[in-house]
């Protein structure tokens, strides 16, 4: 799970981010989802942009972050979020220490990281920040399902 809280004087937004799904025998796992999670959306960057004092600076997938296996892991995400106006965070993620387990001979999927103009921040946090700090979440990626073939799958 990996959820950010940003809020300031009059406004609180809460977020909750994908990461990257575990490989199984079916297949390759799916990107920058909500796994075990229901009634959740993305939030759109045109509408935190809109009604908060925050800039997404970067959100994409994250590359290379999935286990690698016959079935690989998918990617999880990269939220990169800058503050306009003095504001808190609070940060509630998993996985951060240790990445999501491989099964079957996989590879295991990429830990998560949580940064403040670059500097390291724990799995839970809660930070003060200023106009011009940047956060970045990085999500987990997701363990891959079997032994590499080879083949040039992940």
């Amino acid at each position: 799970m990996n959820n950010v809280t940003l809020g300031g004087p009059g406004w609180t937004y809460y977020e909750t981010l994908g990461g990257g799904q575990g490989g199984g025998p079916a297949g390759p796992g799916p990107s920058g989802v909500h796994v075990g999670m229901s009634n959740t959306r993305n939030t759109p960057v045109e509408v935190l942009e809109l009604e908060f004092p925050l800039r997404v600076r970067t959100y994409a997938l994250r590359a290379g972050s999935g286990g690698g296996g016959a079935a690989g892991g998918g990617d999880g995400v990269i939220r990169e979020i800058e503050a306009l106006a003095p504001a808190e965070a609070s940060l509630l993620s998993e996985r951060r220490r240790h990445g999501p387990r491989g099964a079957a001979g996989g590879g295991d999927g990429a830990p998560g990281r949580n940064l403040l103009n670059g500097a390291p921040l724990a799995a839970k946090a809660a930070v003060a920040l200023r106009p011009g700090d940047v956060l970045r979440i990085e999500t987990p990626g997701g363990g891959a399902w079997g032994k590499p073939t080879g083949e040039g799958r992940r």
